[in-house]
This record gives C-alpha cells, sequence and structure tokens, in this order.
C-alpha cells in the first residue's frame, strides 16, 4: 500500500503548529516529497498529486477543487465536526477527512483509502465522458439517417444501411460519416436560403 504512496507529491496547506510537523513527518515516513504551505491560496497548488489542507469555520470553498480533469486527492483536516464543517467538505470535494488531534496511526489509511476513491473517480468520469460522447454519436447518426432518408425517398433503416456501408469502405467512424451528412444538410440550408 505504501508504494503507491511514495513519492507522491503532497502539498499540507496548514498553519505552522505541532500538527502540522507531525503530519509532515509521517508523510516523509511514507515516503512523500512533501510542500507545506499557508496561508490558504485560492486555488490547488499547481504540480501537486495530494493536497491536505486544514478546513476549518474560516474556510469557505467558492467552488470544489476537485472538479478538474488533473485534480489532486483532496484531504481535509478537521477539529471538530459541525453541519458547516460537514457542507465545506461536501463543498470541497474532499476524498478523505484527518482529524485533529492526528495520530499517525489513521494516516497511512485515510491516505491509501483517498488515493483509491480519487482513481476510481476518475475512472467513472472518464466512462461517463466516454458514454456522453456515444449517446452524441448514435444521434448525429440517427440525424443523419433521417436527413438521408428523406433525401432518397428510403426507409431509415436503409439510409442507417447507407452510411454504415459508407463508413467500413472509408473505414472511418459512422459518426464522422453522419457529421458529414449533417453539415451538408446545414451548408444546403444556408445556401438555399440565400438564393
Amino acid at each position: 500500500m505504501t508504494s503507491m504512496l511514495r513519492g507522491l507529491k503532497v502539498s499540507v496547506i496548514h498553519a505552522a503548529d505541532r500538527e502540522r510537523d507531525l503530519l509532515v513527518n509521517q508523510l516523509r515516513r511514507i515516503g512523500c516529497q512533501v510542500s507545506p504551505i499557508w496561508p490558504m491560496p485560492d486555488a490547488p497548488p499547481q504540480g501537486m498529486e495530494m493536497v491536505i489542507m486544514d478546513l476549518d469555520h474560516r474556510f469557505q470553498p467558492v467552488k470544489s477543487w476537485s472538479v478538474e480533469e488533473n485534480a489532486p486527492v483532496l484531504i481535509a483536516m478537521l477539529e471538530y465536526e459541525d453541519p458547516v464543517t460537514v457542507k465545506a467538505l461536501l463543498d470541497a470535494g474532499v476524498h478523505g477527512v484527518l482529524v485533529k488531534p492526528l495520530r499517525p496511526a489513521g494516516i497511512l489509511s485515510t491516505l491509501s483509502l483517498a488515493c483509491w476513491l480519487h482513481g476510481y473517480h476518475q475512472r467513472l468520469e472518464a466512462k461517463v465522458r466516454k458514454l456522453e460522447i456515444t449517446i452524441k454519436a448514435q444521434r448525429d447518426i440517427s440525424k443523419a439517417a433521417r436527413i438521408l432518408a428523406a433525401l432518397q425517398d428510403v426507409p431509415e433503416s436503409d439510409a442507417f444501411e447507407s452510411i454504415r456501408s459508407q463508413a467500413t469502405r472509408q473505414r472511418i467512424p459512422m459518426a464522422d460519416v453522419a457529421a458529414s451528412i449533417i453539415g451538408a444538410q446545414d451548408i444546403l440550408k444556408d445556401l438555399s436560403k440565400r438564393a
């Protein structure tokens, strides 16, 4: 488990005190490259794979730090829990929580679980993006089949088969053929409006 954490670039956003020193020392023992930062920046530090931040009543994130494509793993440090703090956790999009006073025993498991959760989240987001692209391609193919069916006065199934055959012959995705058909129809509409 520690092998995935070794060499990890970690930023610790926390005022200089005993808690930060304990955390920085424990992270270095694990093998992380640690950069302590204070005061709290407006955006996640660049080039970091993990950010551990002190989340107290003064910190109110404007937007989630975890929504960017290459966002780091986010772990919050808390002194206490209340509804405002829990809302701040959710708004920041954290992957794990360390509770103060820190104990070395809970740090490794929290870091490991947060890294796993972050990776799982990224894989799910990649699948969602891929599915969105697929759905858009299917809509474009259906639209192109309707256009062809109307132009050639054939059933949509025949028009779909024409798109599939053209894509196979040219060795390109059906979505590309559909985009060409839709684009050609848009150009023809523009030309007919001008005439």
